[in-house]
């Protein structure tokens, strides 16, 4: 596995950091950061696999062993994500992408966000 940098917070996870599982394989990347900010809690992590193959899965906060600025190690199988369907936190967000003002300002977020 890469030099995957420091620790960071949720808050801190970029869209598109790299997702590993418990046996360092990749099993995708970040797609939508899933939390209650206004009470600080990680739900969870949106992963898109690698394309062009597979659907979109869901990492629980308590399959998340470590967030890294440049990678997020999960604590179990990439197998053992489930589909975002499944949580409705994750079924919330995985729905939210089709309405254009949530797109748009999902796009808005991530590019102020990022680091320069």
């Amino acid at each position: 596995m890469e030099d995957l940098g420091v620790r960071v917070s949720y808050l801190a996870l970029a869209v598109g950091t790299r997702v590993y599982d418990v046996d360092s394989a990749s099993v995708g990347v970040v797609e939508h950061v899933i939390a209650d900010e206004q009470a600080d809690i990680l739900h969870g992590v949106i992963v898109a696999p690698p394309k062009p193959y597979g659907s979109h899965r869901f990492a629980h906060r308590e399959q998340i062993a470590d967030l890294y600025e440049r990678g997020v190690v999960l604590s179990v199988p990439g197998s053992e994500m489930h589909e975002p369907g499944e949580d409705a936190p994750a079924r919330e967000a995985e729905g939210a992408g089709d309405d254009p003002v949530q797109v748009g300002l999902r796009r808005a977020w991530e590019w102020l966000s990022r680091p320069r």
